[in-house]
C-alpha cells in the first residue's frame, strides 16, 4: 500500500512578537488545516528540513494575511527554525502530553511525585507546554502548595534538564568551594550583588555570579550590570573571566543554566506571581547548575516586600537550607530589613550609579546600600573561610575603604568586554512634599511600579531617584523623588500613576 505524502506549506515570517511563545498561523480554509482537524490553540509540530519547533496554532480568516498554502510563523517560531529561501514546512499533531496528568492531579490537591515533576520539567524544556499549560502548573504550585519534598524534586528536575558547570579544572581540586549569593528581592534599588562580588573576589574567593533580568521589578542585577559592561557571555567566556579575576557578573540566561526556570519566569512575569516553592526551586536550581557549593540567601522582610513577616522569613529560610542540604550544597540565610527601598536609585542606570558611589567611597553614597552590602559580604567571607567568624564585616569594610573592591569591579568589567558609564534618561520631573513631617511609610511595590511605568528596565536610564527615606523629617515643598523617563509620554504616564497613588510615600505628623 502506497504511503500518502504529507502536504507541505510555504513558511512565511509574520513579524509578530509573541513574547517567546512560538506561534503558527493557518488560514481556516487551508487544506492542511481542514484535513488534520486543526483548531485554534492546537499544539502543532512545525518541521522545516532537520529543524522543528512545537507551536500554538492560531486560525486566520480571509486571504489578506496568508495565502492558502502558507503557514505564518511568529518571531519566536521563526528563530527556532533554520529556514532558507524555497524551503517548505510540514505541520503535524504533537504527541499526547501525558505529564499534564500530574498537573491536573496537583490542581485537585494531590502531591507531585519525584517522577511526575521530572516528567513535567522535561516536557517544559522540550517546548511541549503552551503558555496555558505553564500557567496551570505555576498556579497549581503557587502559595504554599509545594511541600519540602516537592520543592526538592522540582529543584532536582530543573537542574537535570539543563547543563551544569564544573569548576574543578579551574581550581585544581575535585571539590572546590564556589561561592554565590542571592537576594529574594521585593526591595527596589537593592543592588548589593556587584558590591558583594567585588569584595569577595578581591579577597580570593571564587564567585562566578550569574544573575537574572527583572521579573516583576524595575531592574535585575543583569539589567543594572548591563549599563556598566557586557553581560551576555558564553560559558567559555565566563570561564575565562573567572579564571582571570576570580568572579564575574553575567546574565544567567546566556549560559542556559536551568532552562526550565527561564521558561517559567517568563510566564510568572505575565501572571505577576512569585510563589514560595517555585522561588526556592528557581534560585537553587540556577545556583547548583552554575556549580555553586556555598550559597548565601538574603531574605528581606517587610510589609510590602516579597516576604511579609519574620515568621514567613524563617519558614522560607528553613526550606532553602533543607533543599540545599538534600541536593548537596551549603545554604546559609540572612533575615534582613525589607521595610523600604535600598539606596537612592531605582532603575538599571540609577542603581549602577549608587553601586559606583558606594565602591568609590563617595561622601554622598547611600549609607543603607553600603551597610547592607557590607553585612552580606561579611557573611559570605566568613562562609568561604576568608575571614574568621565574627570578622567578616570588618574585612569587607577594609576592602571597600582601600579601593580594592572598586578596582576589582573595574577589572571584572574590563574582562567581560569593557567598563561603561551609565547614562540617565533625559526627561525628568521632581515630586515635592505637600506637607512638613516625618517619612512614616514607603510602599515598595508602588514605588517599583512607578519606576516601571517610567520605562525601567526596558529603558535602562529610566526610573526614579529617592531623595529621602523612612524616619527622615522633610519640609513642605522639599523634593521627595525625581522621575526619569526616555520620552515625555512615559514620564506623563508615570506621573499620572503617582497622582492616583500618592500614599506610596506617606508623610506623618512629627508627633505620630
Amino acid at each position: 500500500m502506497q504511503k500518502t505524502a504529507i502536504p507541505t506549506l510555504r513558511p512565511r515570517r509574520m513579524g509578530i512578537n509573541t513574547h517567546s511563545e512560538p506561534v503558527a498561523y493557518l488560514r481556516a480554509d487551508c487544506p492542511v488545516c481542514r484535513s488534520e482537524g486543526f483548531e485554534a490553540r492546537t499544539r502543532v509540530m512545525v518541521q522545516v528540513g532537520a529543524s522543528s519547533v512545537i507551536a500554538t496554532l492560531n486560525i486566520v480568516y480571509g486571504d489578506e494575511l496568508l495565502g492558502e498554502g502558507d503557514v505564518g510563523l511568529s518571531e519566536a517560531a521563526w528563530a527556532h527554525l533554520d529556514i532558507n529561501s524555497g524551503d517548505t514546512a510540514i505541520l503535524t499533531h504533537t504527541r499526547s502530553l501525558d505529564s499534564m496528568s500530574h498537573v491536573r492531579s496537583k490542581i485537585y490537591g494531590n502531591r507531585l511525585t519525584h517522577d511526575g515533576l521530572h516528567a513535567i520539567v522535561t516536557d517544559i524544556v522540550a517546548g511541549n507546554y503552551s503558555d496555558i499549560h505553564l500557567a496551570a502548573f505555576l498556579t497549581a504550585s503557587a502559595g504554599s502548595r509545594l511541600d519540602l519534598d516537592e520543592m526538592t524534586s522540582l529543584t532536582d528536575a530543573m537542574v537535570s534538564a539543563g547543563g551544569r558547570i564544573d569548576w574543578s579544572k579551574l581550581t585544581g581540586t575535585p571539590h572546590p568551594r564556589i561561592m554565590d549569593k542571592h537576594c529574594l528581592g521585593g526591595l527596589p534599588g537593592n543592588r548589593t550583588t556587584p558590591i558583594v562580588v567585588s569584595i569577595a573576589a578581591a579577597n580570593g574567593l571564587i564567585i562566578p555570579k550569574t544573575s537574572s533580568r527583572a521579573i516583576t521589578s524595575p531592574a535585575g542585577t543583569a539589567d543594572t550590570m548591563e549599563t556598566l559592561t557586557r553581560v551576555t557571555l558564553t560559558e567559555e567566556e565566563m570561564r575565562k573571566v573567572v579564571e582571570q579575576e576570580g568572579g564575574c557578573l553575567v546574565w544567567g540566561g546566556a549560559v542556559s543554566l536551568s532552562p526550565a526556570d527561564d521558561i517559567l519566569i517568563r510566564v510568572e512575569r505575565a501572571l505577576d506571581i512569585d510563589s514560595e516553592g517555585q522561588m526556592v526551586a528557581s534560585v537553587l536550581s540556577k545556583k547548583i547548575a552554575a556549580g555553586s557549593t556555598h550559597v548565601l540567601i538574603d531574605i528581606p522582610v517587610g510589609a510590602t516586600a516579597k516576604v511579609r513577616s519574620p515568621q514567613a522569613g524563617q519558614h522560607i529560610a528553613h526550606h532553602f537550607e533543607k533543599v540545599g542540604e538534600a541536593l548537596g550544597i551549603k545554604v546559609r540565610t540572612l533575615i534582613t530589613d525589607g521595610s523600604q527601598p535600598v539606596g537612592n536609585g531605582i532603575g538599571p542606570a540609577l542603581e549602577a550609579r549608587d553601586v559606583l558611589a558606594v565602591l568609590g567611597n563617595s561622601p554622598d553614597a547611600p549609607e543603607d546600600l553600603r551597610h547592607r552590602a557590607l553585612q552580606v559580604a561579611g557573611a559570605l567571607l566568613e562562609m568561604g573561610e576568608a575571614a574568621a567568624p565574627g570578622h567578616g564585616e570588618a574585612m569587607a569594610l577594609e576592602t571597600l575603604l582601600s579601593g580594592r573592591a572598586l578596582e576589582k569591579l573595574r577589572a571584572i568589567c574590563e574582562a567581560q568586554g569593557g567598563f561603561f558609564t551609565p547614562e540617565l534618561a533625559q526627561h525628568t520631573r521632581t515630586i515635592h512634599s505637600e506637607r512638613t513631617g516625618i517619612v512614616g511609610f514607603i510602599n515598595n511595590r508602588l514605588v517599583a511600579r512607578l519606576a516601571k511605568l517610567a520605562g525601567a528596565p526596558a529603558a535602562p536610564g529610566a526610573g526614579l531617584y529617592l531623595h529621602t527615606h523612612l524616619g527622615r523629617r522633610v519640609e513642605k515643598g522639599e523634593v521627595l523623588m525625581t522621575v526619569y523617563a526616555e520620552t515625555p509620554g512615559e514620564l506623563a504616564y508615570a506621573l499620572e500613576f503617582y497622582d492616583g497613588h500618592r500614599e506610596m510615600l506617606r508623610i506623618e505628623d512629627e508627633s505620630v
